[in-house]
C-alpha cells in the first residue's frame, strides 16, 4: 500500500482503485532528452528542497552550481531534517523508497551517501533504461512539456511526450535583442513590423501543431491585463521593440498586449487550449537560491481576462492561479464562463491544506465535465508519482466523505466522477488538434 494511502477504509479503497490508474499528466517542466534523473543532485536540486533548505538556514551558495553535484546533495541533507514537516519531503521520502530502493525513516546527513549511490543511474547506457523504468512504475499515459518557442521538437515520442508551446519570452520579451534573433531563426521570416511578425508566430503554432503539441501555454504576472491592442500604436511600438529601442512603460504594455492577443487568436484558428498560469512576480527575493526567488500578489484578479474570456468563446483556457486565496474567484469565473477551467494546483497552491479547500470548492460548484484534477509541473519523472497520490489522497478522502457518506453515492459513482477528474477531462481537452487524444 502506497504511504500516500489515507487511513480512513472508504476512502484507502478508493485511493487504491484510483492509484491503479495510469497518470495523464498536462503540465510538467520535464526534457523529454532526459527525463528522469541521472543522480540524486538532479532529485535535491528541485527548487521546492533548495529554497525551504535556504529559508531554514542553508547559505545559497552550499548549493552553487558550481559545486561536485554530490557535494551539493551532501551540504542540502545537512538541513533536510529542517524541514521533514514538509509535504514536499513526504515526496522526497516516496521517491526514495518506490525507485531508488530506500529503507530508512531519514533522509539525512547520516544516509545521504547511501541514497546517492543508490539513486545513480549516471553509467553509460543506464539513462534510457531507468527512464523507461520510472515511466512504467508510475504507470504515466502521457506527460506534458514546457518547449520554448524555438525547440526543434525532435528526438522523443510525442504521443507520450507532448510538446507544448511555451510563450513567455514572445510576450513579455520581444523586446530583447536575443527573442527577434531566435524568433527570426526559428521560422525564416524576417520579422520587421506587425504583420510579419504575426506571420512569424502564426508559422510557430503550424510547425508545433504538425510535431504533436496541444496547448499553448503561458505564465503571466499580476498586472498584466488582456485587451486588443491599438493598431496604430501598435505598429509604432513594435517597430520600436524590434528594432532594439528604448521603450516606455506605454510602449512595453503596447506590444505585450498585441503579441498576446495574436496568440489568442491564433490558439482559436488552430484549435489549441490557452494554457494561462497567473500571478508570480519575478525576483522578489534577489539573494535566494536558483527558483526560489519568486512570489505572488494577492492583488492580482481575473476580473482583467473576463474581456478575453468573452472575445474567444471557443477557445478553451485552463487557469491556474498562484495566489493560494485566489481559488473562490476561479471557482466563479469556471462557474460562469464556459470556456475557463480549473487546472490543478499550482506552486504555492500545492499543499495538501490548499489543494483540500480548492478541491472541494471545485467539485461542490464547478460541472463535472471541465475540471482537470492536477497536473504535477515535475522537472524529472520520478517526482510525478508523489505528487499525484497526494492529489489522489485528498480526491478519495473528499469522495468518501462528501459523496459516499455525504450524499449517499456508491463508491462506483465516485469512482466516475474521480476518473472524469484525472483521465477523461485533460484527454479531452488536450486532445490533438481535429482529431482523438491518442
Amino acid at each position: 500500500m502506497s504511504q500516500a494511502a489515507p487511513p480512513d477504509p472508504l476512502a484507502r479503497e478508493l485511493f487504491e482503485q484510483i492509484a491503479s490508474w495510469p497518470i495523464y499528466d498536462p503540465h510538467s517542466h520535464i526534457d523529454a532528452h532526459r527525463p528522469a534523473s541521472r543522480n540524486l543532485d538532479e532529485v535535491l536540486g528541485y527548487h521546492y528542497y533548495t529554497e525551504l533548505a535556504h529559508s531554514a538556514g542553508m547559505p545559497a551558495a552550499e548549493v552553487d552550481p558550481g559545486l561536485p553535484p554530490q557535494q551539493r546533495a551532501r551540504n542540502l541533507a545537512r538541513h533536510l531534517h529542517r524541514i521533514d514537516n514538509t509535504v514536499q519531503y513526504s515526496w522526497l521520502l516516496e521517491i526514495a523508497r518506490t525507485f531508488f530502493g530506500f529503507q530508512g525513516d531519514r533522509i539525512d546527513a547520516d544516509s545521504i551517501d547511501d541514497l546517492y549511490r543508490l539513486a545513480d543511474h549516471s553509467a553509460a547506457g543506464a539513462g534510457e533504461a531507468w527512464d523507461r523504468s520510472v515511466w512504467e512504475t508510475t504507470n504515466l499515459e502521457a506527460v506534458f512539456l514546457t518547449n520554448e518557442f524555438d525547440d526543434p521538437l525532435e528526438g522523443w515520442d510525442t504521443s507520450k511526450y507532448v510538446p507544448c508551446l511555451r510563450t513567455d519570452d514572445l510576450v513579455l520579451k520581444l523586446h530583447e535583442p536575443r527573442t527577434i534573433q531566435r524568433l527570426q531563426a526559428s521560422t525564416n521570416v524576417d520579422v520587421g513590423d506587425v504583420k510579419s511578425l504575426r506571420l512569424a508566430i502564426a508559422a510557430l503554432f503550424e510547425y508545433f501543431v504538425e510535431r504533436g503539441a496541444r496547448a499553448c501555454a503561458i505564465s503571466l504576472p499580476p498586472d498584466f491585463v488582456p485587451r486588443r491592442a491599438t493598431p496604430v500604436a501598435s505598429q509604432n511600438s513594435v517597430r520600436r521593440a524590434i528594432t532594439h529601442m528604448d521603450l516606455r512603460p506605454d510602449e512595453h504594455e503596447e506590444v505585450r498586449t498585441l503579441v498576446f492577443w495574436t496568440l489568442a487568436e491564433l490558439c482559436a484558428e488552430w484549435n489549441l487550449p490557452f494554457d494561462l498560469m497567473i500571478g508570480p512576480i519575478r525576483n522578489v527575493y534577489p539573494g535566494g537560491v536558483a527558483g526560489g526567488r519568486d512570489l505572488f500578489d494577492r492583488r492580482v484578479s481575473l476580473h482583467d481576462y473576463a474581456v478575453l474570456f468573452t472575445h474567444f468563446p471557443g477557445v478553451s483556457f485552463p487557469v491556474s492561479t498562484l495566489s493560494p486565496d485566489a481559488g473562490a474567484e476561479l471557482v466563479a469565473f469556471s462557474w460562469i464562463f464556459p470556456n475557463v477551467v480549473p487546472n490543478g494546483h499550482w506552486w504555492y497552491s500545492n499543499v495538501p491544506a490548499f489543494i483540500a479547500a480548492d478541491l472541494k470548492a471545485r467539485l461542490q460548484a464547478v460541472p463535472k465535465t471541465k475540471l482537470v484534477g492536477y497536473y504535477s509541473d515535475a522537472y524529472k519523472l520520478e517526482f510525478v508519482l508523489p505528487k499525484f497520490n497526494m492529489y489522489r489522497r485528498l480526491l478519495a478522502e473528499f469522495l468518501a466523505e462528501d459523496c459516499v457518506r455525504g450524499r449517499g453515492w456508491s463508491a462506483d459513482r465516485a469512482l466516475e466522477l474521480a476518473r472524469l477528474v484525472l483521465l477523461e477531462n485533460p484527454r479531452r481537452l488536450f486532445q490533438r488538434p481535429g482529431g482523438g487524444a491518442g
